[in-house]
């Protein structure tokens, strides 16, 4: 009988957004292959449950996790207390545990490759982080200890060239694996057709990069027109962001929004507000490595709205049932909501067919695959 294969995953939160689901795919890849699974986490929250559901042991410990913050002359303390304390516990927890593998689930855990190569155990690195517009020479710096993987999988062919202009070496062992997007059991059907107001969703952190200011500003432009709207925010803010949810709550005040917009908070299940929606809206400014959530609308048979940049055109792109629009553009969301609305019928006949594709480009049972591959399994 086969010894079973310890795998042990790194990954730099505990919540359940895009990477967090990817992380949780991965562990359930290996899973299913009969591997014993130990996932490292700096903190506990609601994706422990998951993966303790899956049928893993998580272990939270001190890790060094890249923010924006460290990386200032205010945080550069932390930063040095961070790597030492990281290395420690990351070296006690691989002397425990005894992995055969080390998946470091994205690049903002740069510890785990060194380790992983110190103690001569086989790693690879998920990339789910991109940024072509950022400075070359940070990416650079993230990219670097990602050398020491033996493999690299990223997201989508935006990341790829990304990675490219910074660092070509590691772009040369790296391998485009797209995300594996899990969709409703049962996807209902859309309205059969526009009775009250246009229900928009969005889903994702509440930050500037993301945009859902610009959904704000493009539903008043529909309410001026006589056109009635409702929009859901599904998301939460990251911690110290709390400036930005005060600024949506006034930016709704000013714009005699109040009452036709609903902060849902964080929630696990998104299926029952996809479900309520109409079409869902992707409003990113900045680069983006892929679009899960254009996806899961997609996928759940709702028409979306997408910023036509970087990953999230890889992501939407090709469907009917698509709307590809100018990043930073309230005028383009407001046009392309008018136009869904008025075109309603032409639509839902086509978003079936929209959502089998979607789960033909997205399989979660090809991504495991694809994922077990790239760790040797």
């Amino acid at each position: 009988m086969a010894a079973v294969r310890t795998v042990l995953v790194a990954h730099p939160g505990s919540e359940l957004f895009g990477s967090d689901r990817m992380a949780l795919e991965s562990v359930r890849a290996f899973r299913e292959a009969g591997d014993r699974v130990v996932v490292a986490l700096p903190e506990s929250g609601p994706l422990v449950d998951e993966l303790v559901a899956s049928g893993a042991q998580v272990v939270i410990l001190p890790q060094l996790v890249l923010r924006k913050a460290l990386m200032k002359p205010s945080g550069w303390l932390r930063l040095f207390r961070d790597t030492f304390r990281g290395l420690g516990s990351g070296w006690r927890l691989i002397s425990r545990v005894r992995p055969d593998a080390i998946y470091v689930s994205t690049i903002t855990i740069p510890e785990w490759p060194a380790l992983a190569r110190m103690r001569g155990i086989p790693s690879v690195t998920h990339v789910h982080e991109a940024e072509a517009s950022g400075s070359r020479a940070i990416n650079t710096a993230l990219y670097v200890p990602h050398l020491l993987s033996n493999s690299v999988v990223v997201n989508s062919q935006f990341s790829l060239n990304t990675i490219r202009a910074s660092l070509p070496s590691l772009a040369r062992r790296a391998e485009v694996v797209y995300n594996g997007v899990l969709g409703p059991e049962n996807p209902s059907e859309p309205r059969a057709a526009i009775e009250g107001p246009l229900r928009i969703l969005y889903m994702g952190r509440l930050s500037p990069r993301k945009g859902p200011d610009l959904i704000l500003s493009a539903a008043a432009m529909l309410r001026a027109e006589g056109r009635e709207v409702e929009v859901a925010l599904l998301g939460a803010v990251f911690p110290g962001y709390e400036w930005y949810e005060e600024q949506l709550r006034t930016q709704i005040a000013e714009s005699d929004l109040d009452g036709h917009v609903v902060f849902l908070g964080f929630q696990p299940d998104i299926w029952p507000h996809v479900a309520h929606a109409d079409v869902l809206v992707v409003p990113s400014r900045l680069d983006e490595p892929f679009g899960n959530t254009a996806v899961e609308g997609i996928l759940a048979q709702r028409p979306v709205v997408v910023s036509d940049t970087s990953g999230l055109r890889e992501a939407a792109g090709g469907y009917e049932t698509a709307w590809l629009i100018a990043p930073d553009d309230a005028d383009s969301i407001a046009v392309a909501l008018r136009d869904i609305t008025n075109s309603w019928h032409g639509i839902t006949a086509n978003v079936s067919a929209s959502a089998v594709e979607a789960n033909f480009r997205h399989s979660p049972a090809s991504y495991r695959a694809k994922i077990r591959r790239a760790l040797g399994a």
